[in-house]
């Protein structure tokens, strides 16, 4: 296996992922990627706020709006995926029990972006949200990229 320096691997993930990228600012968003870290045992997963250089880059070159973010974006083997498909592609690098919620991704898929929509219309209103980005702790900073 060839070795990658720290910034090597950092473009091959912005480049291909596998890249989680959500609203720096929101609470709930902040709170899911506080529950997949620990779920990623194999440290595959990648982090960085939308409202990031990594994020806009990203955005930019997948041609999604840079803003008004209403969904997280998961950078997966080259190709972005957003809403209910996006969580359901991050639920195949969680361990156990995770992956097997993603038979729920059999729902219609109208059906599975009308309950995220929901959810994401009313973040901050419900969890909230703060005034600057989180700052990971020195445990997972590895994984961030923003």
């Amino acid at each position: 296996m060839i070795e990658r320096t720290a910034e090597q691997e950092r473009n091959r993930v912005v480049l291909t992922g596998p890249l989680v990228l959500f609203d720096g600012v929101c609470n709930l968003c902040n709170g899911t990627v506080q529950f997949l870290l620990p779920r990623d045992r194999a440290g595959r997963i990648y982090y960085a706020p939308i409202q990031s250089a990594v994020g806009q880059q990203v955005l930019r070159r997948h041609r999604l709006a840079q803003q008004d973010w209403d969904s997280f974006v998961f950078l997966d083997e080259g190709r972005t995926y957003v809403k209910s498909e996006a969580v359901f592609r991050i639920l195949r690098y969680l361990c156990r029990p995770w992956p097997w919620f993603r038979v729920l991704q059999y729902l219609p898929r109208p059906a599975a972006d009308w309950i995220y929509d929901r959810v994401a219309r009313n973040r901050y209103a419900v969890f909230g949200r703060q005034a600057a980005c989180m700052v990971p702790d020195e445990s997972h900073r590895g994984r961030h990229l923003g």
